[in-house]
C-alpha cells in the first residue's frame, strides 16, 4: 500500500521543493505531489528538515570496527553497510585494498553473496589494487603490489560476471590493452596509486577507464611541463572524480581547485572509510601495522595517510561550511553523480517517480536524521 512522507523540504536531485510529499509503494517512489494531494493516504509527517537522495559511496575500506582485508566476509559486508547507513549512506562499493590474490578473490565472492543476500546497500566491490605503483603506494603493502599481466585482466573480467565491479589501477603499470579489455567487459577502470605521465594517464583515458580515485592523493601531481595524473584527471570532461573532502587529504585550496576546473557532474564525494569510521575505535591493524586515530586523521606510525575516519554526510557538511559550496551540486556529488558512474541512476540518486525509494531525511544542521533503502 502508498504511504507518503510529508512535512519536510525536498531535493529531487534537480530542484528543491517545498510542500510537496513523496508517495512510496513497495521499494520504489510513486509520485512526488504536492502535499494536498495525499489526503486519504497513510502519511508520515517527518516533521521538518531536508529529504534527498541517498548518498552513494564508491570507496569504503571499512566502518563500524571492521575492515573487509580484514575478514572478508559476508558478515563483514553487513557490518560495514550497516554503520555508514546511519551517517546516510544507502549504497556503497565494499573495498578491497591491495593483498594477496585468494584475499581479494574472497572479498568479491562476499560481496556478491551479500548482494544475492540483499544486504542493504551494497552496490558491488571496488578492488584497490594491486596493480600499482610502490613510488606511489600510500599505504598499501609494498609486497603485494605486482604489475598486471592477461590472466589477471580475465580473472577481473570474470568477477565483473558476478557483481558490478570497480578497479583502482596504475595506468603507468598496466597497458591500454588490458585497460580496454576490462572496460569492454564492464568492469568501472579507475585510475590512482600512480607516478603516471599526463601522456600515461591520457592513454588510459582513451582505453576506457572511467575515472580517477581520490584525487591529489597518491598521484603524480601537476606542474607547468608535466601535468601529472592530476592534470589529466582535472582536464578530462568525461571521467569521474572521486575525492576527499575532510581537511586532512587534500588542502581547501586544492579541493576548491577541483570543483572549479571539473565539471560538477563529474565530481564524486568518496570516504575511503577505514574500521574508526562510523563508530569505531580508535585504532586498528592493517596488514600487521596499527593505524591510529588523531584529530580526525588515520596515520601509519611512519605519518603516512591510511584512509579516512570520514563519513558521507560530514563530507557533504564540510563542501558547505568549509568550502561555502551550494548545496544542491554537493549534494548531487554525493548521489546523483555517483549513481551516474555506476551506472544506476535510473534506480538511484534522484527523488523521482520510479526510483527506488533510497532517501535520507536531514535536520538543518545537515546531520543524519533517518534513512531508508528501498522503501525501508
Amino acid at each position: 500500500m502508498a504511504h507518503a512522507l510529508t512535512g519536510a523540504r525536498i531535493f529531487t536531485g534537480d530542484d528543491f521543493l517545498d510542500g510537496h510529499a513523496v508517495v512510496i509503494e513497495g521499494a520504489r517512489i510513486k509520485a512526488v505531489v504536492p502535499e494536498a494531494e495525499t489526503d486519504g493516504m497513510t502519511r508520515r509527517d517527518l516533521g521538518g528538515g531536508l529529504l534527498v537522495p541517498g548518498f552513494i559511496d564508491v570507496q569504503v575500506n571499512g566502518g563500524g570496527g571492521a575492515l573487509l582485508n580484514d575478514d572478508p566476509s559476508v558478515d563483514t559486508v553487513r557490518t560495514i553497510a550497516t554503520a555508514h547507513r546511519r551517517f546516510g549512506t544507502v549504497g556503497m562499493l565494499p573495498t578491497v585494498i591491495t593483498d594477496a590474490p585468494q584475499v581479494i578473490a574472497k572479498a568479491v565472492v562476499s560481496v556478491a553473496r551479500a548482494m544475492a543476500e540483499g544486504v542493504p546497500g551494497v552496490l558491488g566491490i571496488h578492488i584497490e589494487g594491486p596493480f600499482l605503483d610502490v613510488a606511489r603506494k600510500g599505504a598499501h603493502a609494498a609486497r603485494f603490489i605486482r604489475d598486471m599481466e592477461e590472466a589477471d585482466a580475465d580473472a577481473i573480467a570474470g568477477f565483473a560476471m558476478y557483481c558490478p565491479v570497480m578497479l583502482t589501477l596504475a595506468p603507468n603499470r598496466v597497458a591500454p590493452a588490458l585497460v580496454q579489455r576490462l572496460a569492454q567487459a564492464g568492469v568501472l577502470v579507475s585510475l590512482g596509486h600512480s607516478e603516471a605521465s599526463f601522456v600515461e594517464a591520457r592513454q588510459a583515458l582513451d582505453a576506457g577507464a572511467r575515472s580517477i580515485t581520490h584525487l591529489y592523493n597518491a598521484m603524480s601531481q601537476m606542474t607547468g611541463r608535466e601535468p601529472g595524473l592530476v592534470g589529466a584527471a582535472l582536464t578530462d570532461a568525461e571521467s569521474y572524480v572521486g575525492i576527499i573532502a575532510d581537511g586532512h587529504h587534500v588542502h581547501d585550496a586544492a579541493l576548491k581547485v577541483a570543483f572549479a576546473t571539473k565539471p560538477a557532474s563529474r565530481m564524486m564525494l568518496i570516504t575511503d572509510a577505514m574500521p574508526t569510521a562510523a563508530g569505531g575505535p580508535d585504532s586498528f591493524e592493517l596488514q600487521g601495522r596499527t593505524v591510529t586515530r588523531s584529530n580526525g586523521r588515520l596515520s601509519l606510525p611512519d605519518g603516512t595517510l591510511a584512509g579516512s575516519d570520514l563519513t558521507m554526510d560530514a563530507a557533504v557538511r564540510y563542501c558547505v561550511t568549509m568550502l561555502g559550496m551550494e548545496l544542491g551540486s554537493v549534494l548531487r556529488m554525493a548521489s546523483l553523480n555517483p549513481a551516474c558512474f555506476l551506472r544506476c541512476e535510473h534506480d538511484l540518486g534522484r527523488i523521482a517517480p520510479g526510483h527506488l525509494a533510497s532517501l535520507v531525511l536531514l535536520g538543518n544542521d545537515l546531520h543524519v536524521k533517518t534513512t531508508w533503502i528501498n522503501g525501508q
